[in-house]
């Protein structure tokens, strides 16, 4: 008999988990990036990965695209690919960090030609957006600089606006901006867009179809990161998840590695704002796999934000709101913790069998005989994007 009630099974059939392309790719450290047999030489075979993931898990109908990594001469065959493979393209990331001319920043530089060149790559991206049916636009901005007195900070901050007001303008009825934000790295004295608070208040003054993207690698140590997504959900502006994992920085780790009781409790809080499932909250992941082969690596991290949230949607909310009325701290924290430690996985696979998916994703992968398929057909592949 399945611990999960008929509700919290059709909750956990509704889940969708976006992939990102370039996880598929070679990528590695800064100090070496690691070659894997099978590496896909283009975006179409970096979807055909993608869509493996979705074959054996159903939880990843998207696949995000990174431009100009993800960059082919017609979308609309990309598309079509796509939808042959079972997937649908996705959220599409721009790029503003790789340019010699972003040196110094790209939305927010003092020179307005440079500025120019990071707004029209917005611009094409959102013509990228129509082609793919993409909703999407994600932008992460590695600008800032390294030493006091090197930049003007609040010229910079105004700078930033400007631009996203001109990115913001080109949107279609349909289509929203998702700004994310990153504590620290490349730049190091300030970031521009350094957290929460400053995304949430470049998004607010352009309008509705401006949202926040949180990557949970990118908070500083000892963050509460499930208090910033109650607050974005409470403030009606978390627009996205960039899941992952990290031990000390922004490693893009397989989500849940280092701190799956986090991702219990950033779940237990998407649950409890509205957000599970909720078309204007979009669960992504965003992983660099170094050392472990890629496909199997995304099986596993889809696989691990199911089960943490099969846990979160076990928590009994009647009894926990009735210990934190009384007050009575121990037994709210006993309900809470007992929903985190209740294995879910026999399950899950019991109702993936059900579903005529196997109850064991990864063994089945492991067992289909894709990656030495793919590593005898494949050859001289480095589509990645940070080692391509």
């Amino acid at each position: 008999m399945s611990i999960f009630s008929a509700d919290q099974l059709a909750q956990l059939e509704q889940q969708a988990i976006e992939l990102p392309s370039w996880a598929f790719g070679n990528s590695g450290t800064r100090f070496k990036v690691f070659a894997t047999p099978g590496t896909p030489r283009d975006p179409y075979e970096k979807i055909a990965d993608a869509a493996q993931v979705q074959k054996f898990t159903a939880l990843a109908p998207t696949v995000a695209l990174h431009i100009p990594w993800d960059k082919v001469d017609s979308y609309d065959d990309l598309r079509a690919h796509a939808e042959g493979l079972g997937v649908q393209l996705g959220t599409i990331n721009s790029n503003t960090f790789q340019d010699d001319d972003y040196k110094f920043g790209a939305l927010t530089h003092e020179d307005a030609a440079v500025r120019r060149k990071a707004i029209d790559h917005h611009l094409e991206c959102i013509d990228i957006m129509h082609a793919t049916g993409s909703r999407d636009l994600k932008i992460w901005l590695a600008e800032g600089s390294n030493y006091p007195g090197q930049a003007d900070l609040r010229g910079r901050q105004d700078r930033l606006q400007d631009s996203l007001q001109e990115i913001y303008a080109r949107l279609g009825d349909e289509q929203r901006l998702v700004l994310e934000y990153k504590f620290f790295e490349p730049a190091f004295y300030h970031t521009d867009v350094p957290d929460w608070g400053t995304s949430y208040a470049q998004v607010a003054a352009l309008g509705d179809k401006a949202m926040v993207c949180l990557d949970t690698g990118h908070h500083a140590p000892g963050t509460n990161i499930e208090f910033i997504v109650m607050q974005l959900l409470r403030l009606g502006k978390l627009g996205s998840f960039d899941f992952n994992s990290r031990f000390y920085a922004d490693d893009d780790l397989i989500v849940g590695a280092a701190d799956p009781f986090q991702l219990f409790r950033i779940l237990f809080e998407v649950i409890r704002g509205g957000g599970l499932n909720n078309p204007d909250v979009a669960f992504m992941l965003d992983q660099c796999h170094n050392v472990e082969d890629k496909v199997p690596g995304q099986i596993r991290s889809v696989l691990n934000v199911q089960e943490m949230t099969a846990r979160a949607l076990l928590v009994d909310a009647e009894a926990l709101r009735a210990a934190q009325l009384s007050g009575d701290v121990l037994e709210a924290n006993r309900v809470f913790m007992d929903a985190f430690y209740t294995d879910v996985r026999p399950a899950l696979a019991e109702w993936r069998e059900s579903r005529g998916l196997p109850a064991d994703p990864m063994a089945a992968f492991a067992a289909s005989g894709y990656l030495q398929q793919i590593a005898a057909d494949r050859v001289g592949g480095v589509q990645a994007g940070w080692g391509a």
